[in-house]
């Protein structure tokens, strides 16, 4: 029974990042012309996406990608990007009861924007599991690889790809999945206040700082919209100090 259940998981995780690894392939692609555009090469591309798998620092790091290579910056500018995911595993920390010993801890190994949000929308409508963790957050992994070969291979031929609009498919999947979590105007203020503080910062502040304040502006905007939701009672409790 239990390996019925397993495969069923591991189906459901499977058509679950389906729609997503679609979007994955011309982001994957994009990313392996423009690492071979900047210097790198096609086994070096690859390996990146193999050893770092975090699409969004990925390009923040060929952005700034400058021979020779500051390693410093192009480290600070990947932890800026990356904490989000301090967020993103937090939210789902509750969800992983059923992840026992090492699976919780591999299972972040290979976190994403995506398999977060794959995992929060099941966690939704049924228990998380290993097993339709591990079956979308590996396909992507495998996806992300596989296109980013192909673009590496690819971009030394036939140039800049984004000059044909592919890259607008990573924007396209954040907008999807924020739209799955759409809960309103609350949604709308979060948004709204995150996009105007990422954009200002953006402006006066070089490097990828936007990424942080841009979170930081959202988490306090849905903080402040929570409590003004509150009954009286339950606001003057949560307004005093514990």
């Amino acid at each position: 029974m239990a390996k019925i259940v397993k495969s069923g998981d591991v189906l459901a995780g499977l058509r679950a990042a389906a729609p997503l690894l679609v979007a994955m392939v011309p982001i994957g692609v994009v990313f392996g012309a423009v690492a071979v555009s900047k210097g790198l090469s096609a086994l070096e591309a690859c390996l990146m996406s193999l050893f770092v798998f975090a699409g969004g620092s990925q390009f923040v790091a060929m952005d700034l990608w400058i021979h020779p290579a500051s390693w410093v910056a192009l480290g600070f500018a990947a932890l800026l990007v990356n904490l989000r995911h301090v967020l993103m595993s937090a939210s789902i920390a509750s969800k992983l009861d059923g992840f026992n010993g090492w699976r919780k801890y591999a299972a972040m190994l290979v976190l994403t924007d995506e398999s977060w949000a794959l995992s929060e929308f099941r966690a939704m409508k049924a228990r998380l599991t290993p097993a339709f963790f591990a079956s979308a957050a590996l396909s992507i992994y495998a996806v992300w690889n596989v296109s980013t070969m192909a673009g590496a291979l690819l971009g030394s031929v036939m140039g800049d790809m984004t000059v044909i609009g592919l890259d607008f498919a990573f924007p396209a999947v954040f907008i999807v999945l924020l739209m799955g979590f759409w809960k309103g105007t609350e949604t709308g203020l979060v948004l709204l206040a995150s996009a105007l503080t990422s954009w200002v910062t953006h402006l006066y502040i070089p490097g990828a700082w936007y990424i942080a304040t841009g979170a930081l502006a959202g988490l306090a905007m849905a903080a402040f919209g929570r409590t003004e939701c509150l009954p009286d009672e339950n606001k003057a409790d949560a307004e005093q100090p514990a």
